[in-house]
């Protein structure tokens, strides 16, 4: 099997188009809150993370402040970097600094996975390739929802501004299924949120950016010491 941009191509595509449709929801919901259509598609096009710019969009429009931004984008990406350091691990002598910094804009769930899985050293080109399409489609996805609504009835508009938060649900339903301090974790955070929102005095003193970002440490924080992990036994190294 060759390790190829064309190669790589291929295993984007799929990825593509599930992001064309969720930065659909994206464009509209970032077009319903103010900014415009362009705003939008520059935000996606120069960032691929979906959670971050849903908050993203929310600190700009509450006019949080940069510590702010930087603060809730740390704390949601963060996962990221953890990727970038485990995919170190697959990747073949060509993989230049310049290359890792430059394939690093792209490291998402998805196409972090789909390198993962692969069993030959992972090359500069096939990473290319791999993440060529999902940027693509991500930015369209986005330009599309950010157009259309124009042309859309407010009701449409408001239904499809729903999507984008379809996926997060689809992505904490399924480890809350199988992992009841995950479950809790989010059932903690969903509540501090609620409260915060609900509450007059913290409504109007705790932006919605700060709010993302203390109910996501406290929640976390609070389960990894009550419910912490049990570490695996390491194998042993000679069978």
């Amino acid at each position: 099997m060759k390790m190829n941009y064309s190669y790589g191509l291929r295993r984007g595509l799929p990825i593509a188009l599930g992001y064309l449709s969720v930065a659909f929801g994206f464009g509209i919901s970032a077009v319903e809150k103010g900014l415009s259509p362009i705003q939008a598609i520059l935000i996606s096009l120069t960032n691929l993370t979906s959670a971050g710019q849903v908050a993203g969009v929310d600190v700009m429009i509450a006019l949080g402040g940069v510590l702010e931004m930087i603060v809730a984008q740390f704390i949601i990406n963060l996962r990221y970097s953890l990727m970038g350091i485990a995919l170190t691990q697959r990747l073949d002598k060509s993989f230049s600094n310049i290359h890792r910094f430059t394939v690093a804009f792209a490291i998402t769930d998805e196409n972090f996975v789909m390198a993962a899985s692969e069993k030959e050293k992972i090359t500069p080109s096939y990473m290319y390739g791999l993440i060529t399409l999902p940027i693509l489609g991500w930015t369209l996805g986005t330009a599309l929802g950010a157009f259309s609504g124009e042309l859309l009835p407010a009701g449409v508009r408001a239904a499809l501004g729903l999507a984008i938060y379809s996926m997060f649900v689809a992505i904490i339903v399924p480890p809350a299924r199988d992992s009841r301090p995950v479950m809790y974790a989010i059932i903690i955070a969903s509540a501090m949120s609620s409260i915060i929102y609900y509450v007059p005095w913290l409504a109007s003193h705790i932006s919605s950016g700060f709010s993302v970002i203390i109910c996501a440490v406290v929640a976390s924080a609070l389960m990894a010491w009550l419910r912490p992990v049990e570490e695996r036994p390491e194998e042993d190294s000679n069978g």
